[in-house]
């Protein structure tokens, strides 16, 4: 087969420009396969995909802010309000409100227009914080007991001060206003000061020096692009080592310029739309998250087998399914999900089970049987029937309910999705409305009855495959709200997604009550995160960059407040004859760092064939990635790092309702725990996995050690080793293969388990409580069914542990806070590291036994076990113990 041939059989989409990378460089090349990047019939050069020169272009054409055309605003008269100010600036006028002691809402729009609020936002009822007015000739100013908001009242400008009168963010000279409809904003800023968040940007975690933009696109897995699948319109700036966020509630296009262009100053501003922004106080920057999903919404608590491992493929049939969960069992890896791509449709309709998967109810069984559960790919776009084919319920219902997105003369607006190649037509459901989600959650339910226990959304950008829109939907497209308002697309594109999820939820809410949903999106808005469970980062390339970009994209996703993230574990997209394929020793560096993933998933791309035909050379010679596809060393790397998963998976069951409750993020950069450290601010190749946790992965090809920056503040315990560090130096670490460099907070506890081949195999009726201590530790452990909703009844338990030094002895104990869950925990087993031999061990005058071994201690009511050879103190202690455990030493 000729290049040629190959590249007319590859991927789902195909690049338009593919990319040589060299260090930090990205040289454009044109491709053979740009012709085959659009539909038949399109023009792709003149159409904008790539420029003369191959150069990818951006979607639609950017509309730059006329630094020339910006207004001069100046307050003429001023009226209070409940939470704030009403300012007349003219043909203007600004509403400044305070929703708490922390958090600041300013609106500049034309007299007589309402205040804007996105779909993104959840909570507008906020109770109004105790805070003063005071005016002179120059000045307004509120300050509340945490925030001070001084409005300079000629040019109009907006300055944040802490409550010690330290300047938090300020207007720059330029000001706030709009150009030619396009709302804008100038910030001043200073070159000690950071910025982070916006979502799945690939161009690294510190975005100081960035042109960003904000809108979700169907991208191709470039290692670097401007408009990725999912963007948020939400950043942090660290100013030295106090935090603030931005969130510009705009739906349009926006715009971000990070100080690009000057060390004095910022600016964002949107193609369109009202100039809204909320500001949020830190200073810590876990405050400022937490403040925003209080504003746009935590996550919902997840099951706990959605925090397990997932395999899936672009082409996995029933066949396959089956035979890749009977292997991971065979082979005792543990995995808890499969997913189903496109393939299990029929014909590509949403709903219905198609010929490549002949048996549904006979592989639900299967599944089941073996604790597997599956999630089925749903795409948004609703296949309109071939001439000659047979009626699809669906489409027939949802044209007479008049749900879909319309054309603006009123007609139903057809695009192309799926199949490829073919001139088939779909039309795609306008979520704005009531109808639509309801329409959307009903259809649904013939999914969920053969056994579907998730659902993926994809293509929800909305991806629509014309390079003359850039793959989406024309910006003119109409979109009926539920009170007669008619929004075009252009507005609606950056949230069509979060709608769906919406409705994708609300599917849940209605067919499996009392269920928790697990859905997981490509794209997503501010908000997205209360609907649905999970996201990843789209295709990815099977290449070095893309494990080490995944590392900042994650954390920047999770500092937008979706804390369940993922990229495709070894790479989804290939290139055989460009030698970009998994290879084994890629794969094992990448499943290392996907075990640690918030959502961990093994996807990878066979065209839309099935494996088990197209294996080796026989077809595309893409290679399968399943972890035993690569050797038994990385099949036992695999098992490993993926079996840690599952032993810390009360740990990291943890973390989730830390998320859930308090916007918490699972996986961490450095900064976020460690920002008064400023060698953290800059460095994107670590990350916290929880609180305690330190990965420092190896993401260079050929490398068998790096250096680590351990943060200042605490002392670090390297995990293999046990040797103790001080923080606040680096120091390098060797690493073969099979070894993933992780460090330890001291004075942490580590709550784990038994390793099981998927979660509910066995009860936990031993926690493990991992201790590396300095002084004290201490842990507060929930625990619920993991399953349903009634956690949210209260039927949870809440523990405190406790472990402090005392002089010659150490004591543990226990606070059982809240009780109303029936734990199977029977025991606990205190491990201490860096231990000596105790004297004694005791409960009151109860004297627990010293065991032979650790088989032995498992036996026991309670008891020691000391390992001289790891310095390993272990101590079982019965759940109801109600005195203190002392270990004298």
């Amino acid at each position: 087969m000729s290049r040629k041939q190959r590249m007319k059989k590859w991927s789902r989409l195909m690049l338009a420009t593919t990319f040589l990378i060299s260090g930090n460089f990205l040289t454009p090349l044109i491709s053979e396969a740009a012709e085959l990047v659009a539909p038949p019939g399109a023009q792709v050069w003149e159409g904008k995909m790539v420029d003369k020169n191959g150069n990818q272009q951006q979607v639609h054409d950017e509309r730059p802010l006329d630094k020339n055309n910006l207004q001069k605003l100046s307050v003429q008269g001023v009226e209070k309000l409940d939470n704030g100010v009403k300012l007349n600036l003219g043909e203007m006028e600004s509403y400044i409100r305070l929703l708490s002691s922390d958090i600041s809402k300013v609106s500049i729009i034309k007299k007589g227009d309402k205040e804007f609020t996105s779909v993104g936002i959840v909570e507008t009822d906020w109770k109004s914080p105790k805070f003063t007015v005071t005016e002179d000739n120059k000045k307004i100013v509120l300050k509340s007991d945490s925030l001070t908001v001084d409005i300079n009242k000629s040019p109009f400008g907006i300055k944040y001060l802490d409550k010690d009168g330290n300047v938090i963010n300020e207007d720059a000279d330029q000001g706030v206003g709009y150009e030619n409809g396009k709302p804008y904003v100038f910030k001043k800023t200073d070159k000690n000061e950071d910025f982070y968040g916006f979502g799945q940007k690939t161009t690294g975690l510190n975005h100081r020096g960035k042109a960003i933009g904000v809108w979700n696109r169907e991208n191709l897995p470039e290692p670097v692009s401007k408009y990725t699948f999912s963007s948020i319109p939400f950043f942090i700036g660290l100013k030295g080592d106090k935090a603030y966020g931005i969130l510009f509630d705009n739906t349009y296009r926006s715009y971000y310029n990070m100080a690009a262009e000057s060390d004095d100053y910022y600016y964002f501003w949107a193609d369109g739309g009202k100039l809204t922004y909320y500001f949020i106080n830190g200073p810590e920057m876990k405050d400022i998250v937490n403040r925003y999903t209080d504003l746009t919404g935590k996550m919902q608590m997840p099951p706990e087998w959605a925090m397990g491992f997932h395999q899936s493929a672009w082409g996995y049939h029933q066949k396959d399914i089956e035979q890749v969960a009977q292997t991971y069992r065979e082979k005792n890896i543990p995995i808890d999900g499969v997913m189903l791509d496109i393939e299990w449709m029929d014909d590509y309709k949403n709903f219905y089970f198609g010929d490549k998967f002949p048996d549904p109810d006979g592989m639900n069984k299967r599944l089941h049987d073996e604790g597997f559960h599956y999630t089925s790919i749903i795409d948004p776009a609703i296949r309109v029937p071939d001439p000659g084919q047979p009626e699809y319920i669906p489409y027939t219902e949802g044209t007479q309910k008049d749900l879909w997105v319309k054309n603006p003369d009123g007609t139903n607006y057809l695009g192309k999705v799926w199949p490829w190649g073919v001139p088939s037509k779909s039309v795609f459901p306008n979520f704005m409305k009531q109808a639509t989600r309801d329409w959307w959650a009903k259809w649904h339910k013939p999914v969920f009855d053969k056994g579907a226990d998730g659902i993926w959304n994809d293509m929800n950008e909305p991806a629509n495959f014309s390079t003359v829109d850039y793959w989406t939907l024309p910006l003119d497209r109409v979109f009926e709200t539920d009170n007669g308002e008619k929004l075009t697309h252009e507005e609606v594109h950056n949230v069509y997604a979060h709608t769906e999820a919406q409705a994708t939820d609300q599917a849940f809410k209605t067919n499996k009550p009392n269920v928790r949903p697990f859905i997981l999106t490509r794209a997503s808005f501010t908000g997205t995160q209360r609907y649905a469970t999970a996201t990843w980062t789209g295709d990815n390339w099977s290449r070095w960059e893309m494990l080490r970009i995944s590392i900042f994209q994650d954390a920047n996703v999770g500092l937008t407040g979706m804390a369940m993230v993922g990229n495709d574990i070894g790479g989804f997209a290939k290139k055989p004859y460009e030698d970009v394929v998994a290879t084994p020793e890629l794969f094992a560096r990448w499943v290392q760092v996907g075990a640690f993933y918030p959502f961990s998933r093994d996807h990878y791309n066979n065209d839309g064939k099935s494996p088990m035909e197209t294996d080796a050379a026989k077809s595309l010679a893409w290679g399968r990635q399943e972890p035993w596809q690569f050797g038994k060393e990385v099949e036992d790397i695999s098992r490993k790092y993926i079996s840690m998963r599952y032993e810390l998976m009360p740990y990291l069951y943890n973390a989730f309702k830390d998320a859930h409750e308090k916007g918490n993020l699972i996986f961490q950069p450095l900064v976020y725990q460690f920002q008064q450290d400023q060698k953290t601010h800059d460095i994107q190749d670590q990350f916290m996995f929880g609180q305690s946790l330190m990965m420092a992965p190896i993401v260079f090809q050929g490398a068998t050690s790096r250096d680590v920056y351990l943060p200042e503040g605490v002392k670090w315990v390297d995990y293999w080793t046990g040797e103790v560090f001080e923080g606040g130096q680096t120091i390098h670490k060797d690493a073969d293969l099979g070894t993933l460099p992780i460090y330890v907070k001291q004075d942490s506890i580590i709550p784990r388990r038994e390793v099981q081949q998927h979660s509910g195999e066995k009860k936990l009726t031993n926690l493990v409580l991992d201790t590396y201590l300095n002084n004290k530790a201490s842990y507060s452990f929930y625990e619920d069914d993991a399953k349903t909703e009634d956690y949210t009844r209260g039927e949870f338990n809440i523990t405190e542990f406790n472990v402090d030094q005392k002089g010659n002895h150490l004591e543990f104990s226990q606070n059982k806070k809240t009780q109303n869950f029936a734990s199977d925990i029977q025991s606990y087993t205190l491990k201490l590291h860096n231990a000596t031999v105790p004297n004694k061990v005791e409960a009151a005058n109860d004297k627990y036994a010293e065991a032979a071994s650790l088989d032995e201690l498992g036996k026991a009511a309670n008891g020691y076990y000391f390992d001289s050879a790891e310095k390993v103190l272990y101590v079982k202690i019965p759940v109801n113990e109600s005195h203190k455990v002392k270990i004298f030493n």
